[in-house]
């Protein structure tokens, strides 16, 4: 007999626009290297995401999907930056539709961290970049690229997805506006964190008044790290919050559990990353965290912290219905790996998904 699960994590979570989701899990944005070579929608792909939705996760996230060529970070990434990505997004849609989950695509430009080699030109950034062999983008540059996001989040919604989450976080275009060290532009969009953040903020406004009353607009952003510390980490996200133009927040936490890894002074000493952003004032805005949530127990420690859901990544690789089981059982917990390659393929993960899990996280795949 299994012990109930405090009803936190099976409870709806209703938006202030859209669907509401059925319970508090969300299926983090996943890298996984299995579209097809124009960015498209693979069978693979699709039966991936399905199969979440499949699973009880009550919002399914594609992976950081990009918004403009220049801006694809890796080989089999998905794309949203052409009308010819429509017919595969819509087919997509459809489909989690029929699972009963909320969808949304996570709209990304990987600026220095993108791919020259797949883009077939000079990566773009806030700064010339000589190590990665990136330049300084324009003023009237940022202001298109802010309209590639405007531009990815309508065909979006066109495709009948719930909604849309902007990557804000590890590193990527948006999230190398905001950092401080590098970030010494002259123009409004470098400088004082007001200006490094006018992208960011241009960004979510340009698709709040681009698309309809039900459509969902969420943000991922990084606590720390990437030039930012803390307490910048929590200016940001109180800049979010107040603005009133986000449905979720969702922070990238790495590991729910950690204390912060920067200084943060005697008094917060004992103080858990979470705490400092559980803690904001949000009104009707959702917070999401994610980072190491590997069991219904781990969900509901991060509700009863004070996030209103969770964003799940390994646990939903390791089992496509993780959600459902979750929520049935209290005791449940992910598997411990390594797994093999039999146990992902029976849970809907990808050969090339396979193949970049084995690469790329040590101890995963056995056999590698």
């Amino acid at each position: 007999m299994t012990v109930p699960t405090p009803a936190a994590i099976s409870a709806p979570l209703t938006l202030a626009h859209g669907p509401a989701w059925t319970n508090r899990f969300a299926l983090a944005p996943l890298t996984n290297t299995q579209s097809n070579a124009d960015g498209t929608l693979s069978d693979d792909e699709l039966h991936w995401l399905e199969a979440r939705g499949r699973g009880g996760t009550g919002l399914v996230m594609t992976c950081a999907t990009y918004v403009v060529p220049a801006g694809q970070a890796w080989a089999g990434q998905l794309g949203i930056s052409s009308d010819e990505h429509l017919p595969g997004l819509t087919r997509l849609a459809a489909a989690l539709r029929t699972t009963g989950t909320v969808s949304s695509v996570q709209l990304h430009h990987g600026g220095r961290r993108a791919d020259p080699t797949l883009s077939g030109r000079p990566n773009q950034c806030p700064w010339d970049d000589p190590r990665t062999g990136s330049v300084a983008m324009t003023t009237a540059e940022v202001a298109e690229s802010v309209q590639d996001f405007v531009a990815a989040a309508v065909r979006a919604e066109r495709a009948g997805f719930d909604g849309v989450e902007v990557h804000g976080a590890h590193g990527y275009l948006v999230c190398q506006f905001l950092d401080p060290r590098h970030n010494d532009r002259t123009d409004q969009y470098g400088g004082s964190m007001e200006n490094r953040s006018r992208m960011l903020m241009e960004i979510l406004a340009g698709i709040r008044a681009a698309t309809g009353p039900d459509f969902q607009l969420g943000l991922r952003l990084t606590p720390e790290g990437n030039g930012l510390t803390v307490a910048e980490g929590v200016e940001v996200a109180t800049l979010v919050l107040d603005s009133g133009l986000l449905d979720y927040l969702d922070m990238s936490l790495w590991d729910v559990f950690m204390s912060p890894r920067g200084d943060v002074g005697a008094r917060d000493e004992d103080r858990l990353l979470i705490d400092y952003f559980t803690g904001l004032e949000r009104g009707e805005t959702r917070l999401g965290v994610a980072g190491k949530v590997l069991s219904a127990a781990d969900a509901a420690w991060c509700l009863d912290r004070g996030a209103d859901f969770v964003s799940v990544g390994m646990a939903a690789i390791l089992h496509h219905d993780f959600a459902a089981r979750s929520i049935a059982d209290a005791g449940f917990a992910a598997v411990a790996p390594p797994v093999t390659r039999e146990h992902l393929a029976a849970e809907h993960v990808g050969r090339d998904f396979v193949d970049y899990l084995a690469k790329g996280w040590d101890g995963l795949v056995s056999g590698g």
